[in-house]
């Protein structure tokens, strides 16, 4: 079983910084990409960013690109999103995940996903 937790929330000023932490139980942590989604109030789910197992390969929506970094510590079972210039519509509850496999074909998708944190919440103000 894989517990997921997230940490590091919390209320910011536009322009700002907030570091996202997500630990993760379980084994092989190395081995499987890793996801960030967010979801505001009253919007879907939607794709922040993802990383590869190794730490490799990174993806991130357009929306936060250039702002935001998506880093792993395989060694401390922890992911980071690290989220500068943050803005207003940045608002929403953030979520980490974990994929399904190991093989993924559409990593910007949820239901490439099964592991879900509980979820922290981030607020920007103007």
């Amino acid at each position: 079983q894989v517990q997921l937790v997230e940490s590091g929330g919390g209320l910011v000023q536009a322009g700002g910084s907030l570091r996202l932490s997500c630990a993760a139980s379980g084994r092989f942590f190395s081995s499987y990409a890793m996801g960030w989604f967010r979801q505001a109030p009253g919007k879907e789910r939607e794709f922040v960013a993802a990383i590869s197992g190794s730490g490799s390969t990174t993806y991130y929506a357009d929306s936060v690109k250039g702002r935001f970094t998506i880093s792993r510590d395989n060694a401390k079972n922890t992911a980071y999103l690290q989220m500068d210039s943050l803005k207003p519509e940045d608002t929403a509850v953030y979520y980490c995940a974990r994929v399904r496999s190991l093989y993924y074909s559409n990593i910007h998708q949820s239901d490439e996903y099964d592991y879900w944190g509980q979820g922290t919440q981030v607020t920007v103000s103007s």
